[in-house]
């Protein structure tokens, strides 16, 4: 007979606290990223609600005004805190914040709280001394105007997110999704985070150590990308597959490809493909019990000994270590 106590979920509290000239994209994204996180029999994971101070209304940098359900009381009682990005107002310009607002984020913080925040909602995180000694990051376009108003923090504008444990910040607009779906993955493992990016449509991983940007991105016409030939080679993570072989399928020439290759992925084949095998590698040992020689063989890794090198450059730990801590059976 089931202990149906324990088979019980109680959904993790996302508390999204917007503030005046609130980045619209960054205020929806916590929600549609946590709120796609479900189990096999898609009881949610997650309760993601917004606030702001005082419950009233602000504005939006995209030309409406948020009149949430909640003031600041939901941060007192969240699990996460989630900041999103602001294009103007004093936290940016000055470095000041509301000190209603950074008494409620270090009081989170101070409990245990998990922080985050999405783009420019790092400047917000700052004003209010959570940032301090911490290494951090924002959207690259403002990393200059970030120095001059904190200087006590160590700003790395050339990384999608970094995970400090218990405070998280991610650079701008798509990094937000990634650092979302990084935080599921950390909770819930890789194949629950890899059910919600299908859901939103994006990738399931980019590691958080990749460029913000890619420069110059070469457009392309219909029917000329890589995603066919991705998706081929997904299929052929065992195999050794070769640029040309890559190249061949889309039917473009090594050279045409590769330029294809990085405008669309930011990354070169080989980068790609070293990333799929590790991403692959650790969704194996998170959900079977395969040997780590098993797994290497199926990620196209051929030893264990390959499959470690990657796993601890990826990651910092080797696969047993890895599947110790993140191993979940059905």
């Amino acid at each position: 007979m089931r202990n149906n106590r324990a088979m019980t979920i109680v959904p993790h509290r996302v508390a999204v606290l917007a503030i005046d000239q609130v980045v619209g994209l960054d205020l929806g994204t916590p929600s549609q990223v946590f709120g796609t996180a479900r189990t096999k029999d898609l009881r949610p994971l997650y309760t993601v609600d917004a606030c702001t101070p005082g419950g009233r209304s602000v504005r939006s940098t995209a030309g409406y005004q948020v009149l949430p359900d909640h003031g600041l009381e939901l941060v007192e009682a969240a699990d996460t805190v989630v900041v999103p990005g602001i294009h103007g107002g004093p936290a940016l310009t000055d470095g000041i914040l509301d000190p209603e607002v950074a008494a409620a984020l270090r009081a989170a913080h101070e409990r245990g709280a998990r922080i985050m925040s999405i783009c420019t909602g790092a400047f917000v995180l700052a004003a209010a001394g959570l940032l301090d000694g911490r290494r951090a990051t924002t959207h690259w376009a403002y990393a200059d105007l970030f120095r001059r108003l904190y200087p006590a923090v160590d700003l790395d504008p050339d990384v999608l997110f970094i995970d400090s444990d218990d405070v998280l910040t991610s650079a701008g607009v798509a990094a937000g999704l990634d650092l979302c779906l990084h935080v599921i993955r950390t909770d819930h493992g890789s194949e629950v985070a890899n059910r919600s990016a299908r859901r939103c449509v994006v990738p399931p991983w980019r590691d958080g150590g990749q460029a913000q940007y890619i420069e110059r991105p070469v457009p392309h016409r219909a029917g000329t990308g890589t995603a066919g030939t991705r998706e081929w080679a997904r299929q052929r993570l065992h195999e050794p597959v070769t640029l040309r072989d890559l190249a061949e399928h889309a039917r473009m020439s090594v050279r045409t490809f590769t330029r294809h290759f990085r405008s669309e992925t930011g990354l070169s084949p080989a980068q790609w493909l070293l990333q799929e095998r590790t991403d692959h590698a650790r969704l194996l040992l998170e959900t079977t019990d395969l040997t780590v020689d098993q797994v290497a063989h199926r990620c196209g890794f051929g030893t264990a000994a390959a499959l470690r090198q990657q796993l601890r450059q990826r990651i910092g730990v080797a696969p047993s270590a890895y599947r110790r801590a993140f191993h979940r059976h059905p």
